[in-house]
């Protein structure tokens, strides 16, 4: 059964629940029921060795925890002699035994259940006499990975996920991120290190602050298995949402993982990881989300600590708390001498430019910059996730550049990578090909400038695209039609995304013109400024002040000054302005000519009316 009829089969149980429960709480039932037969199925072939191993540990007075995990084959069991089959042969005692059974899991799995709050759940179906059906139905279900694998079961939570999320009218982006985006920054954050990646017994630690259902952490294990089976993953991770965490958690327990890598609760107020490092990580924070019910931990940790915490840098505006989780990243990352790090994050455009000079969000900028972390921005299409149609980018930073990428940053426009979508999915109506996949990964392994030609015919549709690398020449043009050039990839040096922010003054005028000056002070004697004429200019880093002013300023204001006081170094990213191409507008002649036309169409339609 593929993952689409699966999900299918599953939310038709949904129906079984309408009049009890409102659709946003299908998602309350559903989730944790699936999870369960998950396990049931996963431990079934060694539940009698498991069973039998516990009661010859038990009456030898040992603690059985790790002779039942070697007995299940799996990093967690059950000691119940039930499942859900079973359960069923008792349909009047089903809740307590059900109940029982449930307790019979390991801590690991116990857990999950608390998280999902299931004991409520099955009071309640039982008050509603459908705890028997429901039980029914998905005891009828086939989900040993046998027959559904690790990667449908993943893809089926999360079509579960954004269907509850949608009936909620919830946001359903805050819980995982489009399996295609996933890909490409798996692709991103690995090919570097290719050559080390498939060494006989590998091992590398990923983590995800913001992990959702280990969408990601799942993708990077997919990834690196696909080249060497022999390398490990170990995987960590961190989520708020009981639910998400829950999914994570039991789908982490059956890739043998260690669950305990797997912290609940907000990662910016409480660390699940505080002191541990990683080799790669991976996130998708939310988008435009409000840190207020943080902020006193956040603006504490900043204060006290500084540079010795997380967000030393600077704090952002408290309406978007992405950047905090870039600052979070930051401190993860795996000293130099112990391998360095590279990470991977998904941000709207905000961070690429909000904030004035001394801003947290122009000093975040400043300290990722300054220190030669990033190596790479991707601009994505517009309409790729779920929750929103904005665009996005893809950050990449690292503390272990290649000689060739040092001082330096990559900017590439992937925002017409991508083919539009059968069927629309909440916001999302594009998604990334595999193609689209492997040439931005292309672009981001070469570290080299391109090109994009786009083919039009004469009528303007697009017919084809090519990629011009090292000044390649155009593709030809078609009858009538025209051939559009835009960049594709660039390369800047780091500085040449900031800038310092002057304060011009001007004199303050008696009602004579005459200029005030100061009578007491340091300024004793200088002119006093006005405010009303007070300005601002940004200059870039790589130009001098000096000359800046005498060129842009003293020509148009021969009485200003420079108050030096009051300039300040910022940094921001335009990234569409180094991606726009000026597209001169038609001729007046050719303009004149369409409106003729339709004047005329719209004439002889009148005549035709009044005829």
């Amino acid at each position: 059964m593929n993952q689409q009829n699966l999900s299918s089969f599953i939310w038709s149980i949904a129906d079984l629940l309408l009049g009890n429960y409102k659709q946003s709480e299908y998602g309350k039932v559903i989730l944790p029921f699936t999870v369960l037969r998950r396990l049931d199925c996963v431990l079934a072939p060694t539940k009698d060795a498991v069973l039998a191993e516990h009661a010859k540990r038990t009456a030898a007075g040992l603690n059985p925890d790790q002779f039942l995990k070697r007995a299940a084959k799996q990093g967690f069991y059950n000691t119940s002699p039930m499942d859900l089959k079973k359960l069923l042969g008792d349909p009047t005692n089903l809740a307590t035994n059900l109940l029982a059974y449930v307790e019979g899991f390991s801590d690991e799995v116990k857990d999950i259940f608390e998280k999902f709050d299931f004991d409520r759940q099955i009071d309640r179906l039982q008050k509603a006499d459908l705890l028997f059906l429901v039980t029914e139905k998905f005891a009828n279900i086939d989900l040993h990975p046998s027959r559904v694998t690790n990667i449908q079961i993943g893809y089926v939570f999360e079509e579960l996920i954004r269907k509850f999320a949608e009936a909620s009218n919830d946001t359903a982006g805050h819980h995982f991120t489009p399996r295609e985006v996933i890909r490409l920054m798996v692709n991103l954050i690995f090919v570097e290190d290719d050559a080390v990646l498939s060494k006989p017994g590998v091992v590398r630690s990923v983590y995800d602050p913001t992990a959702g259902t280990g969408g990601m952490l799942s993708a990077s294990e997919e990834h690196l298995f696909e080249f060497n089976r022999k390398a490990e993953l170990i995987m960590y991770g961190q989520e708020l949402n009981p639910e998400s965490y829950a999914i994570c958690k039991a789908d982490m327990l059956i890739k043998g993982q260690d669950v305990s890598n797997i912290a609940f609760g907000n990662t910016l107020s409480n660390d699940g990881h505080v002191g541990e490092t990683f080799d790669y990580m991976l996130a998708n924070p939310p988008f435009g989300v409000e840190w207020k019910n943080v902020q006193r931990d956040v603006t504490k940790e900043h204060k006290d600590k500084g540079f010795a915490g997380r967000f030393g840098p600077g704090l952002p505006r408290v309406n978007d708390g992405s950047l905090l989780f870039l600052l979070h990243m930051l401190s993860k990352m795996r000293p130099v001498k112990d391998g360095g790090s590279r990470f991977g994050i998904v941000l709207n455009g905000s961070p690429l430019f909000t904030g004035a000079a001394g801003s947290g969000e122009s000093e975040i900028r400043r300290h990722v910059l300054e220190s030669d972390l990033v190596e790479a921005i991707i601009g994505l299409p517009t309409d790729m996730f779920f929750n929103t149609g904005i665009s996005t980018y893809v950050w990449i930073l690292t503390n272990r550049k290649p000689k060739t990428r040092k001082g330096k940053v990559q900017l590439i426009d992937g925002s017409s990578f991508f083919q539009k979508m059968r069927k629309s999915l909440g916001s999302k109506r594009k998604e990334l090909s595999a193609g689209h996949i492997a040439e931005l990964t292309r672009l981001f392994g070469a570290f080299e400038e391109a090109e994009l030609a786009t083919v039009f015919d004469a009528e303007g549709k697009e017919v084809a695209s090519h990629i011009l690398r090292d000044g390649a020449s155009e593709p030809p043009t078609l009858d009538g039609g025209k051939v559009k050039v835009a960049p594709l990839s660039r390369i800047f040096p780091n500085s040449a995304f900031g800038y310092r922010t002057i304060t011009v003054e001007r004199p303050l005028r008696d009602d004579a013109g005459n200029a005030l000056l100061f009578e007491k002070g340091k300024n004793k004697g200088q002119s006093q400024p006005d405010s009303s004429l007070r300005d601002t200019e940004n200059v870039p880093l790589s130009e001098d002040i000096e000359t800046y002013f005498k060129r842009e300023v003293l020509p148009h204001a021969p009485d200003a000054w420079i108050d030096e006081e009051k300039t300040k170094t910022g940094y921001e990213i335009p990234f569409n302005r180094h991606f726009y191409v000026f597209e001169p507008p038609r001729e007046l002649a050719a303009i004149d000519g369409d409106l003729a036309k339709v004047t005329g169409r719209i004439q002889t339609m009148l005549k035709e009316i009044t005829a």
